[in-house]
């Protein structure tokens, strides 16, 4: 313990319990510490509840969660609020907790990156795969909002336009799958021949209207304030141009997650790291749902579920 910042005095707000990630795992670890009778803080990085199914998938239906055959991922958010709410949680949204110390009495406290202190009696850090960070694509920056997507809010607003989506794994699979029923044309470019995504739902994507290119990239993206196209290159031939309509929403699902929000977690040693193995040593910490999370497969779930979240603190 020779790397434990010990405060003399106590200065911040107490609670109970402090809970690092209001993803679903956050959120019903609230109203459990709320049912055993126990105050509870819950910080996100993100402005708002529901972690990675409210940022990226809240239209996505998610196949499994106990008792639920499926359920909209924003529905899923909007029940677990309801659920914590009758213990009135405490939400810190769009901060982040930046320092774990300790007090004299052994008790942990956590310093938010706003300035604010709280000394608890314990924390959890349910923050799945941390914050999100996009891969670059060429003049993404230029268009981003404006034709470049990274999370699709709303299907309908992509209805009857043609849609590109970038990327191999589950989120590139399952956004392809929703979206050719309404779009014009659905293309999915990869940059290999082999994909991270479900071998089941790759299956159903090749049975339908979806047109897959591999071992290619997008090299170019065209328009004038909005997308109107793009040029893929694949690997032995030509760049070619996808088709274009006057408004070209593209669908970017490349993405690299950064560390989890534990990873910016200093103690007394500048160079001392807080990682999910001490989070399992230090006293009265635990690192209970950090896992590896599709889209179409809440990894986040609540404990007791049918699929109980897998320890990694490396993206796929």
């Amino acid at each position: 313990m020779s790397d434990i910042d010990v405060t003399a005095e106590i200065d911040g707000s107490d609670v109970d319990l402090v809970i690092v990630g209001a993803g679903p795992t956050g959120l019903f670890a609230a109203y459990y510490a709320g049912f055993r009778g126990l105050s509870t803080v819950v910080i996100d990085a993100l402005p708002e509840h529901g972690g990675q199914v409210t940022a990226m998938y809240p239209e996505k239906m998610i196949l499994d969660v106990a008792g639920f055959p499926s359920i909209k991922g924003r529905d899923l958010v909007a029940n677990l609020v309801e659920q914590a709410a009758q213990f009135n949680p405490d939400y810190r949204l769009g901060v982040r907790a930046e320092k774990l110390t300790y007090l004299a009495d052994e008790r942990p406290s956590v310093t938010l990156s706003d300035g604010a202190v709280l000394n608890c009696g314990a924390v959890i850090i349910t923050g799945g795969l941390g914050s999100f960070t996009s891969r670059p694509l060429p003049a993404a920056d230029t268009f981003e909002g404006d034709g470049v997507l990274f999370f699709v809010k709303h299907l309908d607003a992509l209805a009857g336009h043609d849609v590109v989506i970038v990327g191999g794994g589950d989120s590139a699979f399952d956004w392809a799958l929703a979206l050719h029923p309404l779009a014009k044309s659905v293309s999915l470019v990869h940059r290999r021949d082999k994909f991270r995504a479900h071998a089941h739902t790759v299956a159903q994507v090749q049975d339908s209207p979806v047109r897959i290119i591999v071992n290619a990239e997008v090299t170019e993206i065209q328009g004038d304030g909005h997308v109107t196209g793009c040029v893929v290159a694949q690997k032995g031939r030509s760049r070619s141009p996808c088709p274009r309509t006057p408004s070209w929403p593209l669908w970017a699902s490349r993405r690299t997650w950064g560390p989890s929000p534990s990873g910016a977690w200093t103690s007394t040693s500048a160079t001392s790291r807080w990682t999910p193995r001490r989070a399992r040593t230090c006293p009265g910490s635990s690192l209970p749902g950090t896992s590896r999370t599709t889209p179409a497969r809440c990894g986040s779930s609540p404990p007791g579920s049918a699929r109980p979240p897998r320890p990694s603190t490396t993206p796929r």
